[in-house]
């Protein structure tokens, strides 16, 4: 099954500043942000950032990727001992699920959403 990586999320301790750097100092083309999120445009990867929280501490790095079949990815994940955590939800468009990857670390999972 082909995985994509779509995002690196960073949380940030303020949102703000976070975008003032990557946009301003680093060069990035902001895509679009919001008061909980910052998307900027990089090509089939995109780095997004958030503001940090207890569970998702300033400084912390988070892979998204994504998969055609959601479900069977899952499947083979929790078949493999994987610790993948609540059923997905709709956002956006997609199902967006978590797994823990080594350490303890976050990933997040997505699929394309069922159609009506």
């Amino acid at each position: 099954m082909a995985i994509e990586l779509k995002y690196i999320v960073g949380n940030v301790s303020d949102l703000s500043a976070a975008v003032a750097f990557w946009r301003d100092t680093v060069g990035l083309k902001l895509k679009f942000q919001t008061p909980e999120w910052a998307e900027f445009d990089t090509g089939t990867t995109r780095l997004a950032l958030q503001p940090a929280s207890p569970s998702n501490p300033a400084g912390t790095w988070q892979p998204g990727l994504r998969v055609p079949d959601l479900a069977a990815k899952r499947a083979e994940l929790q078949a493999r001992g994987v610790n993948i955590g609540r059923p997905p939800h709709e956002e956006h468009g997609f199902l967006l699920s978590l797994f823990t990857g080594p350490d303890g670390a976050p990933v997040s999972l997505s699929g394309p959403a069922p159609k009506a």
